[in-house]
């Protein structure tokens, strides 16, 4: 599945997607975060921003752990649920 959701989503930053809402995501994992990445990569390669909204609360602390939450690009209200 992240294969797919990987190619879905450099199709729509390609197309012009700038926000990825993570409301309706649940639980997500390592794999989850380093599928964001993945689009922010992308989104920088179109030269184009992207903002992550309303990031679950478990992906943040990886994130965290990680030493990447600085790539997660969320939006202010987002980015409270720290």
């Amino acid at each position: 599945h992240a294969a797919a959701l990987l190619r879905e989503g450099e199709a729509a930053i390609g197309n012009g997607t700038r926000i990825v809402d993570l409301s309706g995501a649940g639980d997500l994992d390592s794999s989850a975060l380093a599928l964001l990445l993945a689009w922010r990569r992308q989104s920088r390669a179109n030269k184009r921003d992207l903002e992550f909204r309303n990031l679950p609360e478990g992906l943040t602390s990886i994130a965290r752990l990680y030493g990447v939450s600085e790539l997660l690009p969320a939006s202010p209200a987002a980015a409270t649920h720290h």
